[in-house]
């Protein structure tokens, strides 16, 4: 169970913390609608760092650099199957007022399922996560300095390590949230997305702050939610979304409502999500007060917020790699145990994206691994990521790449394509996998 802070720090507008939670990619339950054309949604062009291709320069673990003359320090997890051919995704988490890097870094009382925010048991080694460390427990950021340690930790992290650069972002909670919105403002060329959970305000400055940025904010409405509500409507101006009233849930119901702005600039889209709560990180539906990183109906919504903006390019093969081969192992015939795929779906006028999420549901693992899937009429695929998708319209078939040839039992695996569209946005049928069929969830 996650675990507030003392008493004596949870009284006044900074000072109520937990410990932290990250900020979320959100089931849509609003219409996004985008400019027509392609969307830059998963068309970013993949821009790797001076650090593929070599051997890492960094490893697992915590971390010290000189930053405005002073000694900062911050906690890398590399994947298990870290690739030096492969621009990874790169993404921080800010921890709250109080807190600590490595309480982000552990995920507090609830362990992994809560680690760096819940990202890394949804990320299936695709991305190297960065828990940074604020000076006095917190990010002033004085002059801004904190912005500046940033900026240190990424020169630092590029160099070292294989990472794309149109694939970073920020998360955070309470005072953490704050400093993922400060970036966003200052460093909007240098960030993809951020998200802000029960955000007190803009205490760590917001130098800049007119550019766009994909932002996702989600706050309790008992918490001072004017505060959240203005530092989202800051986005919804710079990115040029229709302002609305978006609904927020009564007191005493216990649940959550998400709503994705529509009109936004395509590939900067605006999600709110309020909940019936107070500064929480982890609520969960039906249960007043109740924080749960294993049971939260934040944690599995996370990492489809940053899923969506992929570049088109995949992971190129590494004979080096520690990880299976290019076309991973041979498929098993016919699949060594059942599946399960469920689809969610984001639509505009001309085209969609969609991330599709495979489970084995069987007990042994599947070694290698066709999708084969039947695209409505109307629907042709323009780019994909974490598979490779062939042809693009009809009977399509995705295969594994090489950081995600295994399935293991139970553990679900995303991957997603953006497609255009002449109307028909209906999910695709008919899913195999290597030849058996999959339940639809």
């Amino acid at each position: 169970m996650l675990r507030a802070g003392p008493p004596s720090r949870r009284k006044g507008l900074l000072a109520t913390v937990a410990a932290g939670l990250l900020v979320v990619g959100l089931a849509v339950t609003g219409t996004h609608v985008a400019s027509a054309g392609t969307s830059p949604l998963a068309a970013n062009a993949l821009a790797p760092t001076a650090g593929c291709g070599k051997a890492p320069g960094l490893n697992s673990g915590n971390h010290t650099i000189q930053s405005g003359g002073k000694n900062r320090s911050f906690i890398l997890r590399l994947p298990d199957t870290y690739d030096n051919n492969y621009p990874h995704r790169l993404a921080f988490g800010f921890h709250w007022l109080g807190g600590t890097a490595s309480q982000v870094a552990t995920g507090g009382t609830d362990g992994q399922p809560w680690a760096y925010y819940g990202m890394l048991s949804q990320a299936n080694n695709t991305t190297i996560f960065v828990a940074p460390q604020g000076l006095n427990n917190g990010w002033a950021n004085s002059g801004g300095e904190d912005v500046t340690f940033t900026d240190d930790m990424i020169r630092l992290i590029d160099n070292a390590l294989c990472v794309d650069t149109t694939q970073r972002f920020s998360v955070g909670f309470s005072y953490g949230g704050a400093m993922s919105y400060s970036l966003a403002c200052s460093r909007p060329n240098v960030f993809r997305a951020v998200a802000a959970i029960a955000a007190p305000g803009t205490i760590s400055g917001c130098s800049g702050g007119t550019a766009p940025v994909a932002y996702m904010g989600i706050h309790g409405v008992n918490d001072n939610i004017q505060n959240g509500r203005a530092l989202r409507d800051r986005f919804v101006r710079n990115n040029g979304c229709t302002a609305q009233n978006a609904p927020e849930p009564a007191a005493g119901s216990r649940t959550h409502i998400i709503t994705t702005y529509s009109g936004c600039r395509a590939g900067y889209p605006v999600v709110w999500a309020p909940f019936d709560g107070g500064h929480q990180q982890g609520p969960v539906d039906g249960c007043a007060g109740c924080e749960s990183g294993a049971r939260s109906w934040v944690k599995p919504e996370v990492w489809k917020f940053f899923s969506q903006f992929a570049s088109t390019s995949s992971p190129s093969p590494s004979p080096s790699s520690p990880g299976p081969s290019s076309s991973g192992p041979s498929p098993s015939t016919p699949a060594s145990g059942p599946c399960r795929v469920s689809a969610a779906i984001n639509p505009w006028s001309t085209g969609l994206t969609e991330n599709l999420t495979i489970t084995n549901t069987g007990t042994a693992p599947i070694n290698g691994w066709s999708l084969t899937f039947t695209l409505p009429g109307g629907q042709s695929i323009t780019s994909g990521w974490n598979a490779t998708y062939s042809p693009a319209t009809g009977q399509v078939t995705a295969r594994n790449v090489n950081y995600n040839a295994t399935l293991a039992p139970n553990a679900p695996v995303v991957i997603g394509f953006q497609a255009n569209h002449t109307g028909n946005t209906a999910t695709p049928t008919a899913f195999t996998l290597n030849g058996a069929a999959c339940t639809v969830a």
